[in-house]
């Protein structure tokens, strides 16, 4: 069944999931701070919360290989979103988990969506976690995204955060903070890019409180133009653990970044790295690129692109 929204929505759609009709199994789509399709399957089930500002989606013990599909499409200027969205992941599941918000801005008024994300996953179960923002219009006012992630992850279980902005926001607060119990592993990879006047934010505090647990944090980023970006890693050792954050930025023309680095060991078997690396690209990487035809600009653009994959 095709999806009853305008070409526009559905283009945000596509760039947010690739999806040109609705999923096959479990899925909600919001549209303009409205829910517009839902679907649960045998094993996953999504249902209104009671406060009608979002949804739960409920994944049953044991369920491996699905996916869950829940993204937000914008396109009325002016409008301020907010959702609540919990995620209750029964032990020893393995899933797939596709979010999203994409915002078409092509008026005088600032379009803003702030989603919250809270997941509760169950002992020894696996997450992929795939979030990807994007924006586009030609009007003046803002397409601004503030999203909160929280995890609590139960015992030897494991979630990866894939988490990309790449084009036409021009103002994002992005918060994420977890907490590990024994033998659980946080992964995370965050993609950004800035240009123009944009601003983008993005805070990690982590608290590794059971054995064996750990974190793994990787941010690569480019700002461009007047763009400005902060960085903010925050990890706590509070049991025999590892933990790990990484910040590899690409600066270019008048661009600010920042990375602010706090690891706290609280256990004398924590094992805490912060690495982090801003720096313009290489001259000589531009040339050499420059003698098999590219122009300068091309170039640029191909390592950028390569630098973000």
């Amino acid at each position: 069944m095709d999806l009853k929204i305008d070409p526009i929505q559905m283009h945000l759609l596509e760039e947010l999931t690739g999806l040109h009709e609705i999923p096959v199994g479990a899925y909600n789509i919001r549209s303009n701070g409205k829910g517009i399709a839902r679907g649960s399957s045998a094993n996953i089930e999504i249902e209104p919360r009671d406060d009608g500002q979002g949804i739960n989606i409920r994944i049953k013990p044991g369920t491996k290989h699905e996916s869950v599909h829940i993204p937000v499409v914008m396109s009325e200027a002016g409008l301020t979103d907010v959702v609540y969205n919990d995620f209750y992941i029964g032990e020893g599941a393995d899933v797939t988990i596709i979010a999203g918000c994409g915002i078409h801005n092509g008026g005088n008024k600032d379009s803003q969506h702030d989603g919250i994300h809270r997941f509760f996953i169950g002992e020894n179960a696996r997450i992929r976690y795939v979030e990807k923002h994007y924006g586009s219009g030609e009007g003046t006012g803002e397409r601004i995204m503030n999203p909160q992630t929280i995890i609590e992850m139960d015992k030897n279980s494991y979630m990866e955060m894939d988490t990309a902005q790449i084009k036409g926001v021009d103002s994002t607060k992005r918060l994420t903070t977890a907490k590990l119990e024994e033998g659980a592993t946080l992964t995370v990879m965050e993609r950004l890019m800035t240009h123009g006047k944009q601003y983008a934010e993005s805070e990690f505090e982590v608290d590794l409180n059971g054995e064996g647990s750990g974190a793994h944090i990787v941010s690569r980023s480019v700002a461009k133009d007047a763009s400005n970006q902060i960085f903010i890693s925050k990890i706590h050792g509070n049991a025999k653990c590892n933990g790990h954050s990484e910040c590899d930025a690409i600066i270019v023309g008048d661009a600010k970044i920042s990375a602010i680095p706090e690891i706290t060991a609280d256990c004398s078997d924590a094992s805490l790295i912060h690495e982090a690396a801003i720096g313009k690209i290489a001259g000589e990487q531009i040339i050499k690129l420059m003698t098999l035809g590219l122009t300068e600009a091309e170039a640029e653009e191909q390592i950028i692109n390569g630098f973000l994959k």
